[in-house]
């Protein structure tokens, strides 16, 4: 766990890149947070940033700890461009050329699809970890993943005990919540 946003563990400076990131997570992080409680009624207090190896975020949920996984949906190189302000790496960039490619009715369900692929792969030292997504397109809304709900693949054996999507980048249009059944509540 680290409290400074600049520094790493050790005490080193951390990139511009990490902080950006960091940024991006803990914001991600505060709106989720924010969403949830006004949706359940459950108070989610105080966040702090893992090193790797544990979920992206900590916090309390009903004062019992809880930990978050983050991920951005984009649905395009240059959303991701725009959103980052930075260059990703070549697998990202090569990733998002590809999702271009795909027509645009499926790129929700192929975006979405294979970051729960790749977050399933992770191995967490948590006891409890929710995987929170932010949608960061702009075209997409709470309405498209319920709509589609019943093709998103979430892979067998996950390590997460619940996966939520902040269906837009505000948050304005609410949460999702994705379960194996292919039934999602939202709020």
């Amino acid at each position: 766990m680290t409290s400074d946003l600049n520094f790493s563990r050790e005490g080193k400076p951390l990139s511009d890149s990490e902080k950006e990131k960091i940024r991006l997570e803990h914001e991600a992080a505060r709106l989720f947070m924010r969403l949830y409680e006004a949706c359940f009624e459950v108070p989610v207090r105080h966040i702090w940033h893992n090193e790797p190896q544990k979920p992206d975020v900590s916090c309390y949920l009903n004062k019992q700890r809880l930990d978050l996984e983050i991920a951005h949906l984009y649905g395009s190189e240059v959303e991701a461009m725009l959103v980052l302000g930075h260059d990703q790496g070549n697998a990202t960039w090569r990733y998002l050329t590809e999702l271009a490619a795909t027509p645009p009715d499926e790129r929700l369900l192929t975006a979405l699809n294979r970051i729960l692929a790749n977050k399933a792969e992770k191995n967490y030292h948590s006891d409890r970890v929710w995987l929170v997504i932010r949608n960061a397109n702009p075209l997409w809304r709470r309405e498209d993943f319920l709509q589609r709900m019943d093709a998103i693949c979430l892979p067998e054996g996950h390590p997460f005990e619940q996966v939520w999507v902040v269906a837009d980048f505000d948050g304005e249009s609410g949460l999702v919540q994705i379960y194996p059944s292919g039934q999602a509540p939202a709020c």
